[in-house]
């Protein structure tokens, strides 16, 4: 399942905690970072937000909701969900978020 704005994986044979190390390893080397999280939410951005705004697109920003849920003892689903739309970037910004996401759509089917 996909959108422009979130994405959804089926993860089978790997656990909750390594499923959660590998997206982690992914959006590290990706330049994300964690932000913490709530409601079973994990947020991580990367870029900053005040430059964002300042000089629009030509700073890169983007943050991205990672929930993971158990479906079956076996199955896990990951959401990934963009917390950004690019909007301060004007119509380049969101772009470059609907770009962002694709991407990320297509490293997540390796993990």
């Amino acid at each position: 399942m996909s959108t422009t704005d979130m994405f959804l994986h089926v993860y089978g044979g790997i656990s909750r905690e390594g499923l959660e190390q590998k997206i982690n390893a992914l959006l590290t080397n990706w330049g994300y970072k964690l932000k913490g999280g709530e409601n079973g939410c994990v947020m991580y951005e990367k870029g900053r937000r005040a430059a964002r705004i300042w000089l629009g697109a030509l700073a890169k920003y983007a943050k991205i909701s990672v929930r993971i849920i158990v479906a079956s003892p076996d199955e896990l689903k990951c959401e990934i969900r963009s917390q950004s739309s690019g909007i301060s970037g004007g119509l380049i910004g969101v772009n470059q978020m609907n770009t962002e996401i694709r991407n990320l759509f297509t490293a997540f089917q390796y993990i």
